[in-house]
């Protein structure tokens, strides 16, 4: 991400790593994501932690013809609001507040779940999550921009491999066993 100089935001396990705050994560999570920052912040060099400390909030990008806004979690709480696509569009309206009356794009992710709707006349997208997407499907999941429209993707990826590489990673045996499990389940397992 750094050498790329990509556009990012920090998300709820970033801001814990580089800062020690609470992660908030889902119960059924949070264990994990306790022992795993316990285990890999030690292994960072100052220079990894102060990039995850100085992603912003928020950020967005022009397009020329469209705005595209960057969030981890909802603009009300850029961090931790838990929201899906599910979600009533009166809890969306509430989330992103006059940003609903614009006609641009918000991209975000927290729930690792892939949706898109509309609010008024923005377009909200969680393309889901490449590494640890949790609606049952063990595909990674992404979005592709293409001339003012998104669509939604799914990945194949070698599930198995990166679970090699997560038991040689030397964490904990019952944490690379959690992670493993919702890995070959892509969350089923909650």
């Amino acid at each position: 991400m750094r050498r790329a100089r990509a556009v990012a935001v920090r998300g709820n396990h970033d801001h814990a790593m580089a800062t020690g705050a609470d992660c908030r994560s889902a119960p059924v999570s949070y264990e994990l994501s306790v022992a795993t920052r316990a285990h890999f912040r030690p292994l960072m060099d100052d220079d990894a932690i102060e990039y995850l400390r100085s992603l912003p909030m928020q950020a967005a990008l022009g397009t020329g013809e469209a705005c595209v806004n960057l969030v981890h979690a909802t603009p009300r709480d850029p961090l931790y609001e838990y929201l899906g696509g599910d979600a009533d569009d009166s809890e969306w309206q509430a989330a992103v507040g006059d940003w609903a009356r614009r006609e641009e794009w918000l991209l975000l992710g927290h729930t690792h779940r892939p949706f898109r709707r509309q609010v008024a006349g923005l377009t909200i997208v969680n393309p889901g999550s490449i590494g640890m997407p949790i609606d049952g499907d063990p595909r990674g999941c992404y979005a592709i921009w293409n001339d003012g429209k998104i669509e939604l993707k799914r990945v194949r990826y070698d599930v198995r491999r990166a679970i090699r590489r997560l038991r040689a990673s030397g964490l904990p045996e019952t944490v690379a066993d959690r992670m493993s499990a919702i890995l070959r389940s892509a969350g089923r397992e909650g």
